[in-house]
């Protein structure tokens, strides 16, 4: 099978695909989301050897899980496995007897995933202004309401999952997320009117 082959085929086929023993697949699974995993440990954890390590004990999971045929979450591979890194992290956490908090979001930005095409150099520079002040007001909210975006957004999980993984109710990760983008609107109109007032 080509990489062009390979490249069009569904995350389900492929997980179908490694379980039946044909080993590419799950590379290309890893290639499809590694940097979107690696991205939500990170924000977690802080540290890019150990957002590494728990990457590695992630995928060693799904191998595992994958190669016992336990795995069952039809066509949801992404949110599944980022549960697992996620649930991970907290093991972690709970270990070193602290909390998960989110990181800094220096690098974090929602609009990553969105390709621009054929933009002026002045619409990239207001664009690129636009994310990096987003980045800094995410930084401002509180780290439940922040723990909650980014997962959301990044890690495209649904609020179950956040939910199940932060250990709050449905209605508590809807809350936070609600909180947070009331106050990154209410900030981002603070900041226009110090704008509109120099």
């Amino acid at each position: 099978m080509s990489n062009t082959d390979i490249r069009s085929i569904s995350d389900q086929d492929l997980v179908q695909q490694y379980i039946n023993g044909h080993e590419a697949s799950l590379e290309e699974l890893i290639r499809r989301h590694k940097s979107k995993i690696y991205t939500s440990i990170y924000h977690l954890v802080k540290d890019s050897y150990l957002a590494e390590d728990i990457f590695q004990d992630t995928f060693i999971k799904v191998i595992n899980t994958l190669k016992t045929s336990k795995y069952n979450e039809e066509g949801k591979f992404l949110p599944w496995v980022i549960r697992i890194s996620h649930n991970l992290v907290i093991d972690h956490f709970r270990k070193e007897k602290r909390k998960p908090m989110v990181a800094n979001v220096e690098g974090f930005d929602i609009f990553d995933v969105i390709k621009v095409h054929d933009e002026s150099t002045e619409d990239r520079m207001i664009r690129e202004q636009n994310h990096k002040d987003l980045r800094v007001l995410i930084h401002l909210l509180p780290s439940e309401q922040k723990e909650v975006l980014i997962m959301r957004h990044f890690g495209e999980l649904s609020f179950k999952e956040i939910s199940d993984i932060t250990g709050v109710s449905i209605n508590t990760a809807l809350g936070r997320m609600r909180y947070a983008l009331n106050n990154l609107r209410k900030m981002m109109q603070t900041k226009e009117l110090a704008l509109k007032n120099i």
